[in-house]
């Protein structure tokens, strides 16, 4: 067994733990939409057909904001399509996915699951194959309250009061050449720039994100984001961040040591929009907005027959339908860690995607919905991770890894709320040999006990939860953890993530 010592005071704030760190994204992709969060037919279907089980589980993942409608599906949509009587919504091409989309549900129907659900709207905009007129007028048919065509429109469609969207994405992924309307950084700054101004011209109170690289493995990656952010700095609230991760090859500890690249990407974006506003002489500050993040089996997904033909445009195929294992959770759950390591700058971030397309909630037509490995990570650090995010002292091994070089076998970051006196710890341990036995210092916090803990591991790494063993990998409590001494103990399996919350006594 290996020893791991850790120090968490709250004297060493890293910055506000924000709600809209644990957002989602929702994408007319695949089953998501349709089969997913909508079912009209389903034993659980509520009278606007969205299932009852399926936003229970979405409200029990803690979801504060999502993305929507897209993704690489927004580069291609007319938001005039999915609003207006159902009845006389047309059905398009969807070029992204090969699809075909319906438009049964739309911005009104998507925003009542919202209210629902409990979750605000960050709403993207086409800037792949519309421009700045387009990206206007949806933004005054959402947020004006009256007196013009568009909202009046709205009005007529059944919508008295504004949506009201307070973020908005100025496009999705423009330096990727997948993308309808691909552009270069140059094309791209310019026409988000003057997107940006006529949006602010309208509702100056909006937050907007502009495109960063789609990944940082991309050729575009640094130069790409100083470029656009060269034209945009003035009018933009947030850059976007992008990242998939997945095992290759078996190479595990790689793989386990994800976040390390997470950290990188983050840092490496808040150096350059800092470098641009130096160059500026400008006092503002640029944030993050990692609103694509998730495990991704892209190999899986390329590997299968792709679909083609120009007859050949499905309805909600089942796609990107990924199942994750133990080890994808605890990698998962690594990657909020670096989120939260990082929450002085990552302004908000979404988890993409939510319901059957890479995602925690999986569901059946017409059968069950359930939670896959992935929704707990998720969940218990949506609920603990409160006030603060705090800076963790770590004293531990180390593992040697193929992609990113010698990583520490722990990480873990901590939250604090000094009004409720509540904390909370959470650990990754990426060793897959051995147990780790944990100390944490916490006698910064003063007197505190110990109120739930939860441990997330398999002896098998790849078992997951499916149809037919829907709860195969849950979490549990982490036998043994204790306070002695104002050190807290606990011993983490090989490859483990926990998570464990303190209370304030007296």
């Amino acid at each position: 067994m290996t020893t791991a010592r850790l120090t968490v005071d709250p004297r060493f704030p890293i910055g506000a733990v924000r709600r809209r760190l644990f957002g989602g994204f929702v994408e007319h992709l695949g089953r998501h939409v349709y089969d997913g969060i909508y079912e009209p037919g389903h034993p659980e279907a509520d009278d606007q057909g969205f299932r009852r089980d399926v936003l229970e589980l979405v409200r029990e993942l803690g979801v504060s904001m999502i993305r929507y409608p897209g993704g690489n599906f927004v580069s291609g949509f007319r938001w005039e399509d999915s609003v207006g009587p159902r009845e006389q919504r047309p059905r398009r091409l969807d070029l992204a996915w090969h699809s075909t989309e319906t438009n049964e549900v739309g911005l009104h129907e998507f925003s009542d699951w919202l209210e629902k659900a409990g979750s605000e709207l960050m709403l993207a905009v086409n800037l792949g194959t519309r421009g700045t007129l387009e990206a206007i007028d949806l933004l005054e048919y959402s947020n004006l309250p009256g007196g013009t065509a568009l909202s009046q429109q709205r009005i007529d469609n059944g919508r008295a009061a504004p949506f009201d969207v307070r973020v908005w994405c100025l496009g999705n992924e423009m330096d990727g050449p997948w993308q309808l309307g691909h552009r270069s950084a140059d094309d791209y700054g310019k026409i988000a720039a003057q997107t940006a101004k006529g949006m602010r011209q309208l509702d100056p109170s909006i937050e907007l994100v502009v495109c960063g690289s789609s990944g940082a493995q991309m050729p575009t990656f640094g130069e790409w984001e100083r470029v656009v952010l060269t034209h945009t700095y003035d009018e933009v609230d947030m850059i976007s961040c992008h990242a998939y991760y997945q095992e290759h090859d078996g190479d595990i500890d790689s793989f386990l040591a994800s976040s390390v690249d997470t950290d990188r990407f983050i840092e490496a974006v808040v150096a350059t929009a800092d470098h641009v506003g130096a160059v500026r002489g400008s006092d503002k500050r640029i944030d993050i907005s990692f609103d694509e993040w998730n495990i991704w089996y892209q190999t899986r997904f390329h590997d299968v027959d792709q679909l083609s033909g120009i007859d050949n445009w499905p309805v909600a195929p089942r796609l990107l339908e990924d199942v994750y294992s133990a080890v994808d959770a605890v990698v998962f759950g690594s990657l909020m860690i670096s989120l939260l390591t990082h929450a002085d700058r990552v302004a908000s971030a979404s988890l993409a995607q939510l319901v059957n397309v890479i995602a925690p909630i999986m569901t059946e037509p017409g059968g069950p919905a359930w939670r896959q490995t992935t929704f707990y990570p998720f969940s218990i650090t949506s609920r603990l991770a409160r006030g603060e995010a705090l800076r963790v002292q770590i004293e531990a091994g180390t593992i040697d890894t193929a992609k990113h070089g010698t990583v520490p076998a722990v990480d873990a970051v901590a939250t604090h709320d000094s009004e409720t006196g509540e904390a909370a710890v959470f650990l990754v341990h990426r060793g897959r040999h051995e147990a780790v036995e944990v100390a944490i210092d916490v006698t910064g916090f003063g007197n505190v006990e110990l109120v739930e803990t939860h441990l997330l591991h398999d002896d098998d790494p790849y078992a997951g939860n499916t149809l037919e063993h829907p709860d195969r990998v849950q979490p549990r409590a982490l036998e043994g953890a204790r306070i002695e001494d104002g050190i807290l103990r606990a011993t983490l399996p090989p490859i483990a993530w926990a998570a464990l919350a303190l209370r304030r006594v007296g």
